[in-house]
């Protein structure tokens, strides 16, 4: 989180000069996509589904389209939300370089805007993904917390169940919740005897743990037998007293 972002020339130019430009359709030779612009492609589309908002990102991509003027927009016009990163991120060719622009636009206010990320930096280094991951589990932002775990529902969290399992911990936001029941689950799909013996003694709220369960039962990745095992979890920590 301390580094030096790593961008590509355009990400690196337009932060430089959003503030300057407002309201133009043209950044220093690259296509600026402003909001006024945007709603119109968006209304022309009429009722459109999330693949039509894909066509129109791809197209803004082969354009080399400048999103940075959509970022002070994004949490109060949420149509302009997934257009700005997937925009942005689409332009940026390594996974340091767009894990450093989604640390500088940690801008989440729902589940979904959230989640929608996390192809994007799945090669990431894990010990780099773990040091972003502490910083974000502690945010007063709920959404940000949930990003914290769910970035590694992907190959990058595969195999870490001992590294990821200590950052999970109470947490009274519902959706911050699922997010960690979410990698809970996923863990045990290729760590179930780490994970299982981790739950048996974690001192997690119920709604946490069992939302976990639920999800494991319902996995098709994970055995009968193990699932038998993390439901015969379930009476055990509904009782105990550190997770209520």
């Amino acid at each position: 989180p301390g580094r030096k972002p790593c961008r590509n020339r355009l990400v690196q130019q337009t932060f430089q000069t959003a503030g300057k430009v407002r309201g133009t359709e043209k950044m220093n030779g690259y296509f600026a996509l402003t909001p006024q612009l945007v709603q119109k492609d968006l209304d022309a589309l009429g009722k459109y589904k999330t693949a039509d908002v894909d066509r129109l990102i791809r197209g803004y991509v082969k354009k080399n389209a400048d999103a940075s003027l959509l970022r002070e927009h994004v949490l109060t016009q949420q149509q302009f939300h997934r257009i700005y990163f997937y925009v942005s991120l689409e332009q940026i060719k390594n996974v340091d370089g767009r894990m450093a622009f989604i640390h500088e636009n940690l801008l989440f206010s729902d589940w979904w805007h959230t989640d929608e990320l996390i192809g994007y930096v799945a090669d990431l280094d894990f010990e780099a993904a773990l040091k972003y991951a502490a910083e974000y589990v502690k945010s007063e932002e709920p959404f940000v917390r949930r990003w914290g775990y769910v970035l590694f529902i992907s190959r990058l969290g595969r195999g870490h169940a001992e590294q990821l399992l200590p950052l999970m911990k109470n947490d009274g936001h519902y959706y911050v919740q699922m997010g960690e029941a979410w990698l809970i689950s996923e863990l045990a799909v290729t760590e179930p005897e780490s994970v299982h013996k981790w739950m048996a003694t974690c001192g997690l709220d119920y709604k946490i743990c069992g939302k976990a369960i639920q999800k494991i039962c319902d996995s098709y990745r994970i055995s009968q037998d193990w699932k038998e095992k993390f439901k015969a979890l379930r009476a055990e920590l509904k009782n105990n007293p550190e997770g209520k």
